[in-house]
């Protein structure tokens, strides 16, 4: 059983992040029975909507090359998304949440995952997400305290729209 964040609490989640088989194929998704929430990539949704729609217990992973207008107005209908992040220098990921909550409409857990730390939870939470799965060599207890390491910005957030000019 792993952890994640969640909300700010540390919580146990075993949600495993389906990729493509190693001939490109894409992998069968475990049933409801078996597993609960599982995610699959954003390219097999697309391709398998209807079936993993109907089944409610299905989240969708971005890569950092997926482009969120491939989703569209169905982020919305989700409950969970995740948006993999593979390097610290890859912000690719941020856009991609703000995207989802601005644009896209998409209220679920949004979850970031990969290299992820301490030092990037508070940038991540202020581009809409409000789960992260810890690198496993980090420690969760003291990665949990970085969401809240600034309490003030200048510029304008997911959580806060205004920039600090105009809060004045």
């Amino acid at each position: 059983m792993s952890r994640i964040i969640v909300d700010k609490q540390i919580v146990d989640c075993d949600a495993p992040i389906l990729r493509a088989n190693e001939d490109g194929s894409f992998p069968i998704v475990p049933e409801l029975s078996e597993q609960g929430l599982v995610f699959v990539s954003l390219p097999q949704y697309l391709a398998q909507k209807a079936e993993l729609t109907a089944r409610g217990d299905v989240g969708v992973w971005f890569a950092a090359s997926d482009e969120p207008e491939l989703l569209g107005a169905d982020a919305a209908q989700l409950a969970f998304i995740a948006v993999e992040f593979p390097a610290f220098t890859d912000g690719r990921g941020f856009s991609i949440g703000r995207l989802l909550r601005e644009r896209y409409g998409f209220t679920g857990q949004l979850r970031a995952f990969g290299d992820v730390f301490k030092d990037t939870l508070n940038y991540l939470a202020r581009c809409g997400f409000n789960a992260f799965a810890v690198r496993a060599d980090k420690d969760i207890e003291d990665a949990v305290k970085g969401i809240d390491d600034f309490t003030e910005f200048y510029q304008s957030s997911v959580g806060q729209p205004q920039p600090l000019f105009r809060r004045r």
